[in-house]
């Protein structure tokens, strides 16, 4: 005999069906309306099936330069996930020990998780005039004619924009590789170590591959929250634009289904890094279990 759904089942269904359509259907509507002909608005019905608002976006929309911010947005966004990555596990393999001042510089590591993300921007934006101020004196001071003649700021993309990108990057890593080591058992190492292993070895050959997945999970929230990063960005990128500041100030003058291309081609782009990420995971997990299967046998 098969149980029949209570009345709170089906509610509890139609609340979660409702809750999909909400979260994914305005990605889905944007991703429809971006395939319309020339004639298309930016409203259904459609009017015709083409890829003429691709075709335009990539000939140029006015004096915006897009594949100039779509490249910006890359390489922050490879800098931020190498360096998410390398400080991630670097924090989360020294706070396995205590030491003294640990939780002082926890708090410290994830504040800006708290604060405002406008707020940060403007922060981080006040620090590199403060610095550009302190350049510009030096160079009246000193009488340094290339400041004079050359310098007009510090901030830039590797510099204010890479570090209000880590201050947002960062915290989601450590907290990651927190959990992960909080449910390592250190017994591996020590097997590595009693065999003979360097702390190098015992590192590469034990700890990596053992948290490899949870390292690809700090990659991917690197580059996704560096990729669609604006708050932070709207104040500290200095002249380079990002993308998504790009986006966003098209959208008060771009009043075509071009600007629905352009979030086509960034979801796309997203979605392409997060497969790529999650396939190199799965293959090699797969090979982990296979040349395991394959020692088990020898044995």
């Amino acid at each position: 005999m098969h149980e029949r759904r209570s009345p709170a089942f089906f509610a509890l269904a139609l609340f979660f069906a409702l809750f999909v359509v909400f979260l994914y259907g305005p990605t889905i509507t944007i991703l429809i309306l971006s395939f319309q002909g020339p004639q298309g608005g930016l409203t259904f019905p459609m009017r015709g099936v083409s890829l003429h608002w691709f075709r335009q976006l990539f000939q140029g929309i006015g004096v915006v330069d897009i594949g100039g911010a779509l490249w910006n947005s890359l390489k922050l966004g490879i800098v931020v996930t190498i360096l998410t990555v390398v400080a991630s596990v670097m924090a989360g393999l020294a706070f396995r020990r205590n030491f003294r001042g640990a939780t002082l510089l926890f708090y410290t590591a994830i504040a800006s998780l708290i604060v405002p993300s406008i707020v940060v921007s403007l922060g981080i934006a006040l620090e590199f005039r403060i610095a550009d101020d302190g350049v510009k004196a030096l160079g009246d001071a000193y009488s340094i004619e290339w400041i004079w003649d050359n310098f007009t700021t510090t901030m830039g993309l590797f510099t204010s924009g890479l570090g209000a990108h880590l201050s947002w990057t960062f915290p989601f890593g450590l907290l990651i590789m927190f959990a992960v080591f909080n449910r390592f058992n250190p017994a591996f190492e020590e097997a590595a170590r009693d065999l003979g292993a360097t702390p190098w070895q015992a590192f590469r050959h034990v700890v990596l591959p053992i948290i490899a997945p949870a390292i690809a999970g700090v990659a991917l929230f690197g580059f996704t929250l560096s990729w669609d990063e604006i708050a932070r960005s709207s104040q500290a990128m200095g002249a380079d634009n990002t993308l998504p500041i790009t986006l966003r100030a098209l959208t008060t003058t771009v009043t075509t289904p071009a600007i629905y291309a352009l979030g086509t081609v960034t979801t796309a782009i997203s979605l392409t890094v997060i497969g790529t990420v999650l396939t190199v995971v799965t293959i090699v997990q797969r090979r982990r279990r296979r040349h395991g299967s394959d020692a088990g046998k020898g044995v």
